[in-house]
């Protein structure tokens, strides 16, 4: 009996070798947990193509909506750990959800193997073109002078737009009135069409809105002006101390993915980072690189921990709860 039981682990052991050795023998799939159109749907279609040309193999992004994200990081976590399925994620779905959420149903360390962290994000706020204000502080002093609080749009509870809402408030001592979206290109559409007031907004999914004319940029959340949006000024120089944010994304696969895989998949992402054509892309986008030392599993585990260490109890404190 012990030596039929030898024989057994032996043969699944070869077979989850052969497995990763022959990865990836068909298309694999990137589960991006909001709308087509928006700043993580962009950047994961962007990096899916060149991803692609490594790997040898279609690589495909099925957009799964919903719960600021968790419904689509589900999906991925039950998803088996064969490769084949890569969770896209940032400091909402990835972090915020686990303090936001009662019943998450999986847990975002343990429950997930990191591979990759992405190109950041900085925030911006952005009004609609209606909103009387021409400078950060001009729109502060109208914010605190309205009878009522100002329309803000998310993509949901815990997600990056609504962690920004939420530190503006601290902040500013402002309260906002959130509108939940399925992801911040359609919150986008409602703030161009003037449905909506404002957005604490992904500078790549604005940049382009706030070029064109549609809407009106104030000040970005980084420590120093974007590359992409030169003229607008930072929170600080607006005269806001202390707003600093930035929205990292990255790539996680189920837990048990065998390590080889998890290389294999870390390597093709780290070739499209550092592909020149890529690079060009994602900053005209506002967003920014990744710096090399930190292109690996381990340094998204560790950025993983610590962002939860610093961003949990601000979002509890808050008593923003989700069943």
């Amino acid at each position: 009996m012990r030596k039929l039981l030898l024989a057994a682990l032996s043969v699944l052991a070869f077979g989850g070798a052969a497995s990763a050795q022959n990865f990836p023998s068909r298309p694999i799939t990137i589960i991006v947990p909001f709308s087509a159109g928006g700043p993580s749907d962009v950047m994961a279609r962007i990096l899916a193509e060149r991803m692609k040309a490594t790997l040898g193999e279609v690589v495909q992004i099925e957009n799964v909506t919903g719960a600021a994200g968790s419904i689509g990081v589900g999906r991925a976590v039950r998803s088996p750990p064969d490769g084949y399925t890569i969770s896209f994620g940032h400091l909402g779905t990835h972090v915020a959800n686990g303090a936001i959420y009662n019943k998450l149903g999986y847990d975002l360390v343990t429950d997930l193997e990191p591979v990759v962290l992405l190109p950041s994000n900085t925030m911006i706020v952005v009004s609609k073109n209606a909103v009387p204000a021409k400078s950060l502080g001009e729109l502060l002093a109208w914010l605190k002078a309205r009878p009522e609080p100002a329309a803000t749009g998310t993509a949901g509870a815990g997600s990056g737009s609504h962690i920004a809402g939420l530190y503006f408030e601290n902040v500013t001592g402002i309260k906002l009135q959130y509108v939940p979206y399925r992801g911040t290109g359609p919150a986008m559409n409602d703030l161009v069409a003037g449905q909506i007031d404002m957005i604490v907004d992904q500078l790549s999914n604005s940049i382009n809105q706030v070029r064109a004319g549609t809407i009106r940029g104030y000040a970005v959340t980084d420590t120093k002006r974007s590359e992409s949006a030169a003229d607008i000024p930072t929170a600080e120089e607006a005269g806001l101390r202390g707003f600093h944010m930035t929205l990292w994304s990255g790539l996680w696969v189920p837990k048990g993915t065998p390590k080889e895989i998890v290389t294999r998949l870390n390597a093709a992402a780290v070739e499209a980072l550092n592909d020149p054509a890529v690079r060009k892309q994602l900053e005209n986008l506002g967003l920014q690189m990744t710096p090399k030392d930190k292109l690996t599993p381990e340094a998204l585990g560790e950025w993983q921990k610590a962002e939860i260490a610093k961003w949990w109890p601000m979002i509890k404190a808050a008593n923003v709860k989700v069943d």
